[in-house]
């Protein structure tokens, strides 16, 4: 199977708790996501002007959020028909379209900003990138959050097949080693590039103990070293 089909045999395999699986409905995973899209706002800047594109958008929570605090007009990709009718049903506000991310059909210099959550780390991420750059307007913004290829817990996820299958993972899918992000968004000519690790609240975290823990983590997210195995990256670059 290609990387296409697997993704869209992944989308099935979702349709019915996708949000449940990846953890965003619980105590914690609200809380997490609610951080997550509280980065899409402080980092795009992006208002009830903007034309945005989100990748891999899957349900839409992501887009619930983002058009919540923008009231953007935002188009809204992924590649799942069964995760988009989901999607559609719940912000019919939004465009939602079948898309294949690594051969975007917009025009160039279109959207004033690009975003997604999870979702480089399923694609060939040299042929996206290259496509949002395409379509994305001078001074354009993007703002991605992925997982971190060296958080021990993702290290082994994403490298060990059988784990990788317990975990439930597509099978293409990776994590991302932040500089070596850094320096393919300058290859492919993005300005200002820069990726973070964040996130060391685990999504197995009790409910009472989310708030010391989230403050634990933001001390953390500051230490040299230490912050490198953080969960996830934020990726940030202008065109």
């Amino acid at each position: 199977m290609t990387r296409i089909e697997h993704e869209i045999e992944h989308g099935k395999k979702l349709k019915t708790n996708a949000e449940s699986i990846w953890g965003w409905s619980s105590p914690v995973g609200i809380s997490r996501a609610n951080r997550r899209a509280s980065y899409y706002a402080q980092l795009g800047n992006w208002n009830k002007e903007s034309n945005l594109l989100e990748i891999g958008c899957g349900t839409g929570l992501f887009t619930r959020k983002v058009y919540s605090t923008t009231q953007a007009n935002i188009t809204a990709i992924d590649i799942s028909e069964d995760l988009l009718e989901i999607a559609r049903d719940l912000l019919p506000q939004a465009n939602f379209k079948q898309a294949d991310a690594m051969h975007l059909e917009f025009k160039d210099d279109f959207f004033d900003g690009v975003y997604g959550s999870s979702v480089l780390h399923h694609l060939d991420m040299e042929k996206s990138l290259k496509e949002i750059y395409r379509v994305l307007k001078p001074q354009g913004r993007i703002v991605f959050a992925e997982p971190n290829m060296l958080n021990p817990q993702i290290f082994i996820q994403k490298n060990i097949p059988f784990i990788k299958r317990l975990a439930g993972d597509s099978p293409d899918e990776t994590a991302v080693v932040r500089w070596k992000m850094v320096a393919l968004l300058k290859q492919l000519g993005f300005k200002k590039a820069r990726v973070f690790p964040y996130d060391f609240l685990h999504p197995i975290t009790p409910k009472p103990l989310i708030n010391i823990v989230s403050e634990i983590s933001k001390a953390l997210e500051q230490l040299p070293l230490i912050k490198e195995i953080a969960g996830s990256h934020i990726i940030y670059a202008e065109k």
